[in-house]
């Protein structure tokens, strides 16, 4: 167990020491190197144990290749965001939205517009990428906290992920253990709900002390329709989205999509933008709109000279923004993956067991064993099927529904991944809102109260049914 145990405590000192070094800018670099360290340890142990380097290296390979779509996808979100912010897609939905939200109930706002959504599209990822960054946007605006507007953003994201058929995670769980995929939505209610219902009190009860006054308001307004054209038809990119995935196309093929149709609308309405981002000095030529669309997708937007806080509301989004992002989550698959071939997550996961000796120890050791391994491999799905596999019997001993670990599994695996930095999710949703995962973790109320209700059911043996017995 001590051998097992020192990559860990060698990637926690890591971390830690990043962390006081190099304060905000630690997962700018200094945590990719913490993980590539600790993944040279958990090499050793496996050698240590008698493994090949290719067993090992296979491990790594593999989780890696699960990660291959999340880059993918997050690499096409900046250039989606490059895309509706240069096609003033993204500026008309701050520009209506500032109209149209409270001030007051931003938070609870966003929250349940992004939770709707979410319901229906069963993604966390595409609602953060899409009206999360207008919300985002508008919370700028209004000088409202970035922080705990990304916070009620996925608060709400995971709320309608957690309980939409079409979510990946929601199928996943149910499958990973073998339960109705209907049964176990309407069985994750129990936690589900009263988290959220109480996340949207704390939401509506956080003050918007220092929002902007509607004199400033009108001229944020006033400054993006002097920049851009617009209009309600530049949102509809914004529509196609929904559209696309309401019929169920894939993320990925969707998000490129509506960034072509980004580019298009860009191209057609806003061309004088798109000419000011180019450097080519040819105004009677195509050059200047090619170079400033292609510009728009790699680089992202950048204001003119002079526009103040439009600026820093709009200065955003392309491929290169999310590089670091990929470093970080390639770094951190690469020590997930050698945990998992070494045999050590595993191993951990049985100690996380053993002290198992009530209904509510169970409970608490699937929610501990699904943050651990959110922690460790750093990817939401091996965090869903290890735990899932592994636990399953323990259930079946003790005569609980499996419905009771598929659900416990949501409230953990799929909740808790957005709150780590190097997981997949947490780096995506830092990256995407342009928070840091620490500064919204606290904010994300939804994520940080269904684990705990979760637990607390679990010892009062709360909405625990007990295994159907076998018919005749």
């Amino acid at each position: 167990m001590l051998l097992s145990l020192a990559p860990i405590i060698l990637l926690v000192a890591l971390l830690s020491a990043s962390v006081a070094l190099f304060g905000s800018d630690a997962s700018y670099g200094p945590n990719q190197v913490a993980l590539i360290i600790a993944s040279a340890a958990t090499m050793l142990v496996g050698w240590r144990r008698g493994m090949s380097w290719q067993a090992i290296q296979d491990g790594m390979v593999s989780a890696i290749t699960v990660s291959i779509m999340p880059m993918m996808i997050l690499l096409s979100v900046g250039a989606l965001i490059g895309s509706w912010i240069i096609s003033g897609t993204v500026p008309a939905m701050i520009y209506y939205g500032v109209a149209l939200l409270d001030p007051g109930l931003f938070y609870a706002a966003s929250a349940v517009i992004c939770a709707l959504a979410s319901l229906s599209l069963g993604s966390s990822w595409t609602v953060a990428g899409t009206l999360g960054i207008g919300l985002m946007g508008i919370a700028t605006t209004y000088s409202l906290s970035p922080a705990v507007t990304a916070g009620a953003v996925i608060s709400g994201a995971y709320f309608g992920d957690k309980l939409s058929p079409l979510s990946d995670t929601t199928n996943l769980a149910a499958a990973a253990v073998g339960v109705d995929l209907f049964e176990h939505i309407k069985n994750m209610l129990w936690t589900t709900l009263p988290a959220f219902i109480a996340a949207l009190l704390v939401f509506t009860l956080i003050g918007s002390e220092g929002a902007s006054t509607p004199e400033n308001i009108a001229s944020i307004r006033a400054a993006l329709d002097a920049q851009f054209a617009i209009s309600p038809f530049v949102l509809s990119p914004l529509v196609l989205m929904l559209g696309l995935i309401y019929w169920r196309v894939p993320a990925y093929p969707a998000i490129l999509i509506c960034t072509l149709a980004g580019i298009l609308l860009a191209a057609g309405l806003q061309s004088d933008v798109v000419r000011e981002l180019a450097t080519a000095t040819h105004p009677d030529s195509p050059a200047p709109l090619i170079q400033g669309l292609w510009m728009a997708l790699f680089s992202g937007y950048q204001s003119p000279e002079g526009m103040g806080e439009l600026s820093k509301l709009l200065d955003k989004g392309g491929l290169a923004s999310m590089l670091n992002t990929i470093f970080l989550i390639l770094t951190a698959m690469t020590f997930g993956g050698m945990l998992d071939s070494t045999g050590i997550l595993r191993q951990l996961l049985d100690v996380v067991l053993r002290g198992v000796k009530r209904t509510g120890d169970l409970i608490l050791a699937t929610v501990g064993g699904g943050f651990l391994t959110n922690v460790l491999a750093a990817d939401q799905f091996l965090a869903i099927t290890l735990p899932g596999r592994l636990f399953t019997p323990a259930y079946d001993d003790r005569g609980l529904n499996r419905l009771s670990l598929s659900r416990t599994l949501e409230d953990s695996a799929t909740l808790t991944s957005a709150l780590i930095p190097w997981n997949t999710c947490g780096a995506f949703m830092a990256a995407t809102l342009g928070v840091a995962t620490f500064e919204y973790a606290p904010y994300a109320l939804f994520n940080l109260i269904c684990p705990l209700l979760a637990v607390i059911f679990g010892y009062l043996m709360i909405a625990q049914p007990r295994a159907r017995a076998a018919g005749p």
